[in-house]
């Protein structure tokens, strides 16, 4: 037991809140499964849950005075440094256009039946530590690995939309069968995913996509109908046929891209894996033998997870990262040995530090694609990239001159034509006729390609 809970266990015992006191919901669950568990520690009693925090705090067990929400009859404690919430037992009905309640004092059996999925519904009593399955299902459907709602699925959907993305993310985090009625009622219910904001509907499908079982939850998300509600772009891949150097239509071959990232992937790179091919259905031709071609579909591509990572309000720099993998992601797999010194030193340029990323994109792309005819040599690209830096002894390919120092140089003020001479400078570099630290020779350059007649 944590440190947390001993103290709140401790301060009680003798009291009259002992054996009235229980944790509920993931953390028993984890408890159960013998898994490590990271849940956060929600406790619940039958009374008032707000006294409660309110007498811990007098007796110093909390860090800090209870935040409470009157109306939810809730508190949220910090106890030895952890977050501890209090919840009064109670009942719940819901407004059809909101995802709050309205809440009421109610028995332990009725609090764990408002709850999303019975695996979630398990009673720990803090001081006998003795389970409580109230539903009858909690421990069955945890040995059986199902995922079930308490009540009518359709009902508890309905009342909390959220519940359908948690339910995905569940399965995908442990591997977990949803139960055929409530799985009916993702689809049954997909559209009322409307009244949630982005940035849960975001937060929901991060943690699926970060999952062990990622595929199975991007899979059932597209079975429903809730990946519809959110992320649209991605449903016209399904079906896309592709040419002789894929296996799979555009869908499919998606989500074993996604399947062969390494474990430990981070967000940026699975999100990429999931749009690298969304510009295909757009861009798709076919030729005069009848082979298809999808000629620019990575900027499409770009443009359109962009789009869409937008409308979930992830963070700029998230979605700038997303957008440049998805843009160069055909980059390291068409390498080959007559590419040129420049060459391997503009994708270095063109990728920066996403280079190593690009690389984990680029290979799990190449390994959910034809393997008689995809033979990407990425050692060898590796090592010219290697050799490269070795020579220009720096890490990135940047301008030998700063704008101020243009500026200065050309007597000009600051907008396009500094651009121009800075972009002008790094192709010099990529080309190898200038070295990054080289500003003197880079001067002589910039004077000789942009000075007018006359001198500066």
């Amino acid at each position: 037991m944590s440190s947390a809970l001993e103290r709140i266990r401790s301060a009680t015992a003798g009291t009259e809140f002992e054996g009235r006191i229980y944790l509920v919901g993931g953390i028993v669950r984890d408890q159960v499964m013998g898994a490590p568990g990271n849940e956060d520690v929600d406790l619940v009693l039958e009374g008032d849950a707000l006294r409660l925090a309110r007498w811990l705090h007098s007796r110093g067990v909390s860090d800090h005075p209870p935040v409470v929400y009157r109306r939810f009859r809730t508190a949220m404690l910090t106890v030895a440094g952890r977050q501890v919430e209090l919840v009064t037992a109670r009942s719940e009905s819901y407004d059809r256009y909101s995802r709050k309640p309205l809440v009421q004092p109610a028995s332990l059996a009725e609090d764990v039946l408002r709850r999303d999925f019975t695996i979630n519904t398990l009673l720990r009593n803090l001081h006998s530590d003795q389970v409580l399955d109230l539903t009858g299902l909690g421990l069955s459907d945890i040995k059986r690995r199902i995922i079930r709602t308490p009540l009518d699925p359709v009902r508890t959907f309905d009342d909390d939309p959220l519940r359908m993305l948690r339910a995905v993310r569940f399965a995908a985090r442990l591997g977990f069968d949803i139960e055929p009625e409530t799985y009916a009622a993702l689809s049954t219910c997909a559209e009322r995913l409307a009244i949630i904001s982005k940035e849960r509907i975001r937060d929901e499908f991060t943690k699926t996509l970060m999952s062990p079982y990622a595929v199975r939850g991007i899979e059932m998300l597209l079975e429903t109908g809730l990946l519809a509600q959110f992320a649209p772009e991605l449903l016209a891949m399904k079906a896309v046929e592709q040419n002789k150097y894929h296996l799979f239509d555009c869908w499919t071959h998606t989500v074993k891209t996604l399947d062969a990232l390494p474990t430990g992937t981070g967000l940026t790179v699975r999100l990429a894996a999931l749009f690298h091919d969304v510009g295909k259905p757009e861009t798709r031709t076919m030729d005069a033998n009848g082979e298809a071609h999808f000629y620019g579909h990575q900027n499409v591509g770009a443009s359109s997870a962009a789009r869409a990572l937008r409308r979930l309000r992830f963070s700029n720099d998230q979605i700038e990262t997303v957008r440049a993998l998805v843009e160069l992601h055909l980059r390291p797999g068409a390498y080959n040995a007559e590419w040129s010194d420049s060459a391997v030193r503009r994708l270095m340029r063109d990728a920066g530090p996403l280079l190593d990323d690009l690389f984990v994109l680029s290979e799990a792309d190449s390994a959910a694609s034809n393997p008689q005819l995809i033979h990407p040599d990425y050692p060898a690209l590796e090592g010219r990239i290697a050799a490269v830096k070795a020579h220009l002894g720096v890490e990135q390919i940047r301008s030998p001159l700063d704008g101020h120092e243009i500026i200065k140089l050309l007597r000009i003020k600051p907008g396009p034509r500094v651009r121009e001479v800075k972009e002008f400078l790094v192709e010099e570099v990529l080309e190898g006729r200038l070295r990054p630290e080289d500003k003197d020779a880079a001067t002589e350059s910039v004077l000789r390609a942009f000075a007018p007649p006359g001198g500066a």
